[in-house]
């Protein structure tokens, strides 16, 4: 039976990303372990690891750390690690940590960066703590022995930020949700990491202001370094579990991101899932992934996004609207995207390691 050790952290949606491929995985009769950087997981968080097994290594993830020398140690341990659990491969959700000397091959996911992040929403040159963390970034990429992202989009920022020689594998992310069956709602929502300026919640809060009927936000409103988001007329639900988020899209509300920088999308895959009409910034993640069955909206433009949802309220038609991205959501299937990453394994791994259950 084939082990695999796989990295996690509980600040963003890796953590989700994580914990839904370890149980897809282990459905197909891998072993999978999972080793936690930073921040231990919550009580929810826990639960949504219930049958796993995860390590909290208490080492520092690389974006929170104080410098270089943190992550080369964690790199290092992190490798010492697999050795020590008996790993045949390693996926590394930290590309970072592929720094270090691995004895088994290492699959490097690149979910997002500070340097893709920061060409997104910022101008000019990197700052001196973007800086370091991008130059380990670079080695880690150029020492795994493969490389995913989750859209073509981010895949070919990520290969020219880098200049990486050949663009990474891409495997959309995926979930795996029940249409909604709750009688129709006339509210806006939005969730995801709320205070991540890449997320440009100051546009849905302008755009709050402008409509009739209530907007709702769900997610994390203060960052683990202290960064916080303003807003006066969003409705705040701050962080929530699964079961509130899957409350509020069971009434297929219209579901909006302003967001700059987004590499896939969780929150809108899960919104589309349920049935929900999308309204999203016109960046080339969203365009990729959901053209013909998005509103698209310029960024910054906070009175388009309002009149937007404010259309789609009215409509007549939301119901099929929301049902078409519906269908387009279930293309992006747990099912694929575990026998996507199979294959990569399969690729990496002698054929006699891999014993399908």
């Amino acid at each position: 039976m084939t082990r695999l050790l796989m990295t996690a952290d509980t600040v963003g949606g890796v953590w989700q990303y994580a914990t839904d491929l370890a149980h897809g995985l282990t459905a197909a009769g891998m072993t999978v372990e999972l080793a936690i950087l930073g921040p231990p997981p919550g009580e929810a968080q826990r639960a949504a690891a219930a049958g796993l097994t995860v390590i909290d290594t208490g080492l520092p993830l690389d974006w929170l750390a104080d410098g270089p020398a943190a992550v080369e140690q964690a790199a290092t341990a992190i490798a010492a690690l697999a050795s020590a659990r008996g790993a045949d491969l390693v996926q590394l959700n930290q590309p970072a940590l592929a720094i270090a000397r691995f004895d088994r091959p290492v699959v490097a996911v690149a979910h997002s960066c500070v340097a893709t992040w920061w060409d997104a929403i910022e101008r000019g040159p990197l700052p001196a703590d973007f800086a370091w963390q991008t130059g380990l970034i670079a080695r880690g990429l150029a020492n795994a022995d493969a490389v995913v992202c989750p859209s073509r989009s981010h895949a070919a920022a990520v290969q020219r930020t880098y200049r990486l020689p050949r663009a990474p594998l891409v495997i959309h992310n995926a979930r795996d949700r029940a249409a909604a069956d709750g009688a129709l709602h006339d509210f806006v929502f939005t969730a995801g990491r709320l205070w991540d300026r890449g997320k440009n919640v100051a546009t849905l809060d302008r755009a709050a202001a402008r409509l009739g009927v209530p907007f709702k936000a769900a997610g994390a409103i203060t960052g683990p370094q202290g960064d916080r988001v303003a807003a006066g007329n969003l409705h705040l639900l701050d962080h929530v579990g699964d079961d509130t988020i899957t409350r509020c899209l069971s009434t297929r509300p219209v579901f909006a991101s302003a967001a700059r920088y987004e590499p896939f999308g969780l929150a809108v895959l899960e919104a589309a899932l349920a049935g929900c009409t999308l309204v999203l910034s016109d960046i080339p993640t969203f365009r990729e992934l959901w053209d013909g069955v998005a509103v698209f909206v310029d960024p910054g433009d906070a009175p388009a996004f309002a009149d937007a949802i404010e259309a789609l309220v009215a409509d007549p038609q939301r119901v099929a609207i929301g049902h078409a991205a519906r269908e387009r959501a279930l293309s992006y299937s747990p099912q694929r995207q575990i026998g996507a990453m199979i294959a990569l394994y399969d690729r990496l791994l002698p054929a006699t390691r891999w014993v399908a259950a």
